[in-house]
C-alpha cells in the first residue's frame, strides 16, 4: 500500500464509467487492519485517479499524504453534500429547512459561524477537566463488564457504551435515553441504511433533542446544551433549531467514531499483547501509542468527498470546476514516504503525530482532544483492570462493520 505513489494520471476526454474502480473500497474479511484490498489497489492508476461512486457518476480520488493535505486546505473545494455533482458516498436524506447547525456540510463564513461557538468547549485545557469524568465512565464501563463475567463482548460493553456516557454528560443528555441515541446513530452512520431509514433516525433524534433544548431554557445544568442556550439561544445568536442540528452532529459523531476506535484498538493490542502489557508498566507511553493507533486504524476510510466550485490543480493532477474529489485518509496514512513501514503498527513512531485520521485543514474534526483523552484513558485502564485479557477468537473471524462511515468490529469476544 505505501508504495502505490506513481504520478499523476492525465486527462481522459472520455469518461468508461463502468469501467473505473468501484468505490468506496473495503478491506480483506480477515483483517480489519488493512483498509484496502490488494486487487482493489492494482486497480488504481496511481496516486490520483478516477474511481466509480456507490450512487452513480466519478470522482477523483486522492491517496497521497501531501496531495491530501493541499487538497483540504484549498479554499476552492466545498464541503456541502448538497451541491449539484457532490460526490455523494453515503446515502442523505432530502435537505431539512432545520438542519443548518450541521455545520461539517458548509462552507466560508457559515460554517466558521458554528465552529467558533465550539472552539473553547473543546481546546485541551477544558477536556482535562472532564478527564476525571471520562475515567469514572470507563471504570465504571469496565467493572460492569466484569461482573457479567467471561467471556463478554468488549465492543458492546466497553467500546459503545464509554464514548456515548461521556458525550452525555458532556452535553446534558441524560443517560437514560443512551440506547435511543445508540440506536439510531448507528444507523445514521451505517452505508447499508437507505435514505428513508436515514430520515427516520434523524426525525426521532431531532425531537429528542429539540425536547432537551426546550428543557434547558428552564432547567439549565452544567453542560454545553445549558451553556450554548443560554449564552447562545437566549441573545438570539443561535435559533432553537440550529441548536439541534449541532447537538445531534456532536451526539452522533462524538460517538460512533470513538466508539470504534476503542474496539478496534483494543483488538490491535490483543493482538500485540506485549504493547498492551507496555503500556500497563508504563502509561508514559499511551499518548504515543493513541497517535499511532490512530494511524494505523484510520477508521474514516470512505475518506473525505469534496466539490471543485474552480478549476485547481492537486498533485500535479488538473481537477475541473464540478468534478468531486475524495481525500482517502486510510492510505495518505500509509504513505512510505512519511511513514516507514506504513503498513506496522509501531507505537514508538516518532512520525505517527503526522497522521491524518482527524482530517486537516479548516474542517479538521473539532472534538479530537476529547477522542483523544477517552481513547487514552479507556486503553489505559483497560490494561490496568484486565492483564490476563484475550481474544476469544482468531483475528480472521472477528466480524467487521465494512459498510459503516467509520469502519470497526461488530463484536469482539474476549476472556480473561
Amino acid at each position: 500500500m505505501g508504495d502505490l505513489m506513481g504520478d499523476a494520471v492525465g486527462d481522459m476526454a472520455e469518461i468508461d464509467v463502468a469501467g473505473l474502480p468501484a468505490y468506496p473500497f473495503i478491506g480483506p474479511d480477515d483483517d480489519p487492519f488493512t483498509p484496502v484490498k490488494g486487487s482493489d489497489l492494482d486497480r488504481l492508476e496511481g496516486p490520483i485517479g478516477k474511481v466509480r461512486l456507490p450512487f452513480g457518476g466519478w470522482a477523483w480520488l486522492i491517496t497521497r499524504h501531501e496531495d491530501v493535505r493541499q487538497l483540504l486546505r484549498h479554499p476552492g473545494f466545498s464541503s456541502d453534500q448538497y451541491k449539484p455533482g457532490f460526490p455523494v458516498l453515503n446515502p442523505i436524506p432530502p435537505k431539512q429547512d432545520d438542519a443548518s447547525g450541521l455545520f461539517i456540510f458548509m462552507d466560508g463564513d457559515a460554517h466558521s459561524r458554528f465552529r467558533r461557538m465550539l472552539t473553547a468547549e473543546f481546546m485541551i485545557k477544558n477536556i482535562r477537566r472532564i478527564e476525571p469524568l471520562i475515567e469514572k465512565d470507563v471504570i465504571e464501563a469496565l467493572e460492569r463488564m466484569r461482573s457479567l463475567g467471561a467471556p463478554a463482548d468488549l465492543m458492546n460493553e466497553f467500546a459503545l457504551p464509554v464514548p456515548s456516557m461521556t458525550i452525555c454528560h458532556l452535553l446534558g443528555v441524560p443517560y437514560a435515553d443512551h440506547d435511543f441515541f445508540q440506536h439510531h446513530s448507528r444507523v445514521i452512520m451505517d452505508r447499508k441504511s437507505g435514505p428513508a431509514e436515514v430520515e427516520e433516525a434523524l426525525g426521532a433524534l431531532t425531537v429528542l433533542l429539540g425536547n432537551l433544548v426546550k428543557a434547558k431554557r428552564t432547567e439549565p445544568g452544567e453542560d454545553l446544551l445549558s451553556r450554548l442556550v443560554a449564552e447562545r439561544v437566549v441573545p438570539g445568536e443561535l435559533r432553537e433549531d440550529e441548536l439541534v442540528s449541532l447537538a445531534m452532529l456532536l451526539l452522533v459523531a462524538g460517538h460512533e467514531t470513538t466508539a470504534n476506535m476503542i474496539g478496534l484498538s483494543a483488538l490491535v493490542l490483543l493482538e500485540h499483547p506485549e504493547h498492551l502489557e507496555a503500556l500497563r508498566e508504563d502509561p508514559s507511553l499511551a499518548p504515543g501509542m493513541v497517535e499511532e493507533l490512530l494511524r494505523y486504524l484510520t477508521v474514516v476510510r470512505t475518506g473525505l468527498p469534496r466539490l471543485a466550485l474552480e478549476d485547481a490543480e492537486i498533485g500535479g493532477q488538473k481537477i475541473r470546476a464540478g468534478e468531486g474529489v475524495v481525500a482517502m485518509l486510510a492510505m495518505s496514512n500509509r504513505d512510505s514516504s512519511v511513514f516507514g513501514d506504513p503498513d506496522e503498527f509501531d507505537p514508538k513512531r516518532r512520525e505517527a503525530h503526522r497522521h491524518m485520521a482527524f482530517g486537516f485543514g479548516l474542517h479538521q474534526c473539532i472534538g479530537q482532544p476529547l477522542a483523544r483523552a477517552e481513547l487514552r484513558i479507556a486503553l489505559l485502564e483497560l490494561a490496568r483492570r484486565f492483564p490476563e485479557l484475550r481474544s476469544e477468537r482468531a483475528l480472521a473471524d472477528v466480524p467487521q462493520r465494512p459498510m459503516a462511515v467509520t469502519f470497526g468490529v461488530a463484536e469482539l469476544p474476549v476472556t480473561w
